[in-house]
């Protein structure tokens, strides 16, 4: 089965009430809040080191037996900047996906290095679902 390293849209970053654990690399999260600046519609998002999908996201995945992650809840909220350049937008509900995987062997992992590694079958239910942002390269170990 083929997996791929995933470089997802950055539309934000960690906010105020994020914890981390910065004693270790990548840090661990301990509480994630993703503060937008701005966002071009992804299901798929980062901020170093933490992901978010959406919820449509997140219910397809559990949907087509993709595993290896579990979800949590994410504090989202938005910039000024975001208030002023996308005034209107109304965002999906956005949950935090965190890979348990190992990268190369199953469906969601994170790599040593933080980046974010998907099997064939979790990469086809995110692109399915909007993934343009993306970058997207074949795993190499």
């Amino acid at each position: 089965m083929a997996h791929f390293t995933i470089a997802p849209e950055v539309a934000g970053g960690l906010g105020a009430n994020t914890v981390l654990d910065r004693g270790r690399h990548p840090p661990m999260v301990q509480r994630l809040h993703y503060e937008f600046e701005g966002w071009l519609g992804d299901v798929l998002l980062e901020s170093f080191p933490a992901f978010i999908v959406t919820e449509e996201a997140r219910q397809a995945l559990v949907q087509e037996g993709v595993t290896d992650a579990r979800f949590d809840e994410v504090e989202v909220s938005l910039s000024d900047t975001f208030r002023e350049t996308q005034p209107g937008t109304t965002l999906p509900r956005f949950v935090w996906l965190l890979p348990e995987g190992e990268p190369g062997q199953d469906d969601i992992a994170a790599a040593r290095d933080g980046r974010l590694v998907l099997s064939q079958r979790a990469l086809d239910v995110l692109q399915a679902r909007g993934l343009s942002q993306a970058l997207v390269e074949p795993f190499t170990s």
